[in-house]
């Protein structure tokens, strides 16, 4: 899933239904560093444990910035409609 310079940009569902964003180069790391370690955000460490809800392919750090900026300013609800798409694209063959 990962590649070498590439970047991500990602939601995590946490344990109180509350949806994270954030931005990575290594979606497996950055996951285990929000369950397991104190390098995950201070925000999901109370939120535990955490799951991946969604990730976009970004081309760099500054687009992935920008991205994450946008879908933190989302509400609620067009998060959870986000998040509903990018499932149901994920169960297409």
């Amino acid at each position: 899933m990962t590649t070498n310079n590439a970047w991500y940009v990602y939601l995590l569902r946490c344990n109180d239904n509350s949806l994270y964003a954030g931005i990575t180069t290594n979606i497996t790391r950055r996951l285990h560093q929000h369950n397991h370690t104190k390098l995950g955000a201070k925000y999901t460490r109370a939120k535990r444990p955490v799951t991946l809800a969604f990730i976009e392919a970004a081309s760099d750090k500054s687009t992935a910035s920008k991205r994450e900026y946008q879908l933190k300013k989302l509400t609620k609800a067009q998060k959870e409609h986000l998040v509903s798409t990018y499932l149901e694209q994920e169960k297409l063959p």
